[in-house]
């Protein structure tokens, strides 16, 4: 049976509507706070009238400047969510029991009453990858003991290292699925010059942003698992 021919204004009708199918964003913004990248990410946000998160470093925090930041982004209604001390080894590539403690609960106390109450943390990935290298067996129990809130990703547009071209491949990866959560970096690199830019080329394009988090990107809730949040342990650092 011979199929009929669609015409070609009907077909660059359905390709402009397939363009502009719904699709739902949610930022995050890891490695801050910063002093001065922070409120010019915060500026960009409150004339969207966007809420974000930004998953800090306990070594940030700490610093009176950098804390300032992180206090504007809670008062303004944004989340805060810890990203361990130091950021620079992913907890399943540790052999250190001690660790967890270090890299997650020293940050925690850090952040005090800034902290979301669902005691959000997000794990080093290195790069943005994901996989069994992210959580020790130790750290999990960790998260698990202290109740805390797993937050993963599903977009890297890698703007730490193409500060300038990350916005197409933020939307690129945005319009491939019907929710991504985005991990932005509120680091002085100039990435940020352009985060006005990708929000209205993204509404543009037909996106909704939320502030809650995909489910899929979220395995462990207050200590409970939800998702596959084993695939994301190594049963031994190193």
């Amino acid at each position: 049976m011979a199929h009929p021919r669609v015409p070609p204004k009907a077909r660059r009708r359905a390709s402009r509507k397939a363009l502009h199918r719904p699709f739902r964003i949610t930022l995050s913004f890891d490695n801050g706070p910063d002093p001065e990248v922070t409120p010019q990410v915060l500026d960009v946000l409150a004339r969207a009238d966007l809420k974000a998160s930004f998953f800090v470093l306990g070594e940030k925090v700490c610093k009176p400047a950098h804390r300032a930041a992180a206090e504007r982004a809670s008062a303004e209604g944004h989340w805060i969510g810890n990203h361990t001390f130091h950021h620079a080894l992913p907890l399943g590539l540790s052999h250190n029991p001690d660790m967890p403690a270090k890299e997650i609960g020293r940050t925690q106390e850090l952040l005090g009453s800034l902290a979301h109450e669902r005691r959000l943390f997000r794990p080093f990935g290195g790069g943005g990858k994901l996989g069994g290298h992210l959580l020790s067996r130790a750290a999990l129990d960790y998260l698990v003991t202290g109740r805390y809130t797993c937050v993963l990703w599903n977009a890297i547009p890698r703007d730490w290292a193409d500060p300038a071209g990350w916005v197409k491949t933020a939307l690129a990866q945005c319009r491939a699925q019907a929710w991504s959560l985005v991990v932005l970096h509120d680091l002085p690199t100039g990435a940020m010059d352009r985060l006005d830019r990708f929000i209205g080329e993204a509404q543009d394009a037909g996106a909704s942003f939320v502030q809650q988090f995909p489910p899929d990107c979220v395995p462990l809730v207050q200590g409970r698992a939800v998702g596959k949040i084993e695939d994301y342990v190594t049963e031994t650092g190193g």
